[in-house]
């Protein structure tokens, strides 16, 4: 978490240089006709109106609904709409302006075909998180009222892209968007050429690679000034300075170990009494700035509720990578998070889980450049989060579940550390000076350079290491 971040996360500001757009490889399969598609098992159907036919930004609202005879798991559904683009180096930007299922659990990422047509040679995908839950035999999502425009808000022509309909002003079934459920292509023809199915998802059910660089750390230590701790390349953060509030200090002796589960956890406690100077927060780092590209991997435990005193303080509870912001706005600045807000805080009410990927900030004035996605509800308990890098896009997934997908305009520049940290944003949300103390434990952490793993390789690797008594390796060389 990047110093003295205060802010609203629901502020963001266009990136500050282009994006490249991630490529995509596509079969050079012919799409199943939509009649055949819609007759498969697990079938979906895509209705679509276009909500603004302007010259600035496109806005295709969608609806899925559910034509089979079982319920469908939204997150296993993907659409999507194909576009031309207005030039060859035209970079694009995703949003949600409004959706039934909520707009922190729908996805959208843009592709470039492998075999451009005359009306399409980009595809916006739009995905959902576990959080969208599922869909009823019959049932559909309601409005998935999305849009997306041009990185500079050049102008857009919309009457050459092959999902386009200029008349379309209420929803109808639309077979120029393609559906897929659980990577099975179910409804719409894509561009000639081009089926929506990627075989090379990483979501997809692989072998796991091959040997690696890798950290691999099961947290096996005694306490926090335990000297394995550092020769295996960690520090407890003991110097004063931001994320939280002014006058808190960081605690080195509030990291604790223990076992839990048969296994050795971290557990980083973080308390207060209502004021600055009795705020004590808690943060684990790796020394080294190394990790760039790959796989990152944490089981985090989150809490909802303090262990004692009375709840309600804006907490965060955290899992990311990040280096160091060389001047305001620099560009070569990298930042991955996870951050749950048990008791919300930047202008949420309640509980919230980001990820979000930074490209830049000015820390005063205020502004901040990336890309997040939000899913508003309790993440109590053990979970496990990975995200994963390459040269196209950031991936975040929790449980196994795909969370949300970024794009390449926020691919780092510059190697980076793994943290985990537990702070307090404000003394807003708890305004009593009773003592409170909260904990956020960590099982486990992995990096895999330049290797994009699946959750379940993720799992796999690390029971791999347990079975063989590793609980420790570091093979990732130094930047």
């Amino acid at each position: 978490m990047s110093p003295a971040r205060t802010p609203s996360r629901n502020t963001l500001s266009k990136s500050a240089r282009c994006a490249l757009v991630a490529l995509l490889g596509c079969t050079s399969l012919a799409a199943l006709p939509a009649t055949e598609a819609g007759a498969a098992a697990g079938a979906v159907s895509v209705q679509y109106h276009t909500g603004s036919t302007g010259s600035d930004q496109a806005e295709p609202w969608l609806k899925v609904k559910n034509t089979g005879t079982s319920a469908v798991a939204l997150s296993g559904v993907k659409l999507r709409y194909y576009f031309k683009a207005d030039s060859a180096s035209a970079t694009y930007r995703f949003a949600c302006s409004w959706a039934v299922k909520g707009c922190g659990n729908i996805t959208g990422t843009f592709g470039t075909l492998a075999h451009p047509t005359a009306t399409a040679d980009r595809y916006l995908e739009i995905g959902f998180t576990s959080g969208a839950g599922s869909l009823a035999a019959g049932a559909d999502s309601g409005d998935l009222q999305l849009r997306f425009h041009r990185s500079d808000w050049q102008a857009l022509n919309q009457s050459d892209d092959y999902s386009f309909g200029a008349t379309q002003g209420s929803y109808a079934n639309w077979t120029k968007v393609t559906a897929q459920v659980d990577g099975a292509a179910v409804w719409g023809t894509a561009p000639e050429g081009n089926d929506p199915t990627d075989p090379t998802d990483p979501t997809d059910p692989t072998d796991p690679p091959g040997s690696g660089a890798s950290l691999f750390d099961d947290f096996n230590y005694t306490k926090y000034d335990d000297p394995a701790l550092s020769a295996h390349g960690w520090n407890v953060r003991s110097n004063s300075g931001g994320p939280g509030v002014p006058g808190a200090t960081w605690a080195p002796q509030n990291v604790t170990f223990s076992a839990s589960g048969g296994n050795s956890v971290m557990n980083m406690e973080t308390s207060t009494a209502g004021t600055g100077q009795s705020t004590k927060q808690t943060e684990v780092l790796t020394k080294a700035m190394k990790f760039k590209n790959g796989t990152y991997a944490a089981r985090v435990k989150f809490s909802d509720a303090p262990k004692t005193g009375p709840d309600g303080d804006h907490l965060v509870q955290t899992f990311f990578t990040i280096n160091d912001l060389k001047a305001p706005m620099a560009d070569d600045y990298a930042e991955y998070d996870f951050e749950y807000l048990p008791n919300g805080g930047w202008g949420e009410p309640s509980n919230i889980l980001y990820a979000t990927s930074w490209e830049t900030y000015n820390p005063d004035p205020w502004q901040a450049v990336n890309q997040h996605t939000e899913s508003r509800q309790s993440y109590a308990g053990w979970h496990d989060l990975v995200v994963t890098i390459d040269n196209n896009t950031i991936k975040y997934y929790v449980d196994g579940q795909p969370f949300g997908t970024h794009d390449a305009a926020y691919l780092p520049e510059r190697p980076m550390s793994i943290n985990f940290n537990q702070w307090l944003i404000d003394l807003a949300g708890q305004t009593s000076t009773s003592p409170r103390a909260y904990d956020q434990q960590v099982d486990y952490v992995l990096h895999v350079k330049d290797q994009v793993l699946t959750p379940a390789q993720v799992a796999a690797k690390v029971a791999a290491y347990r079975s063989a008594g590793t609980a420790f390796e570091d093979t990732v060389p130094s930047s």
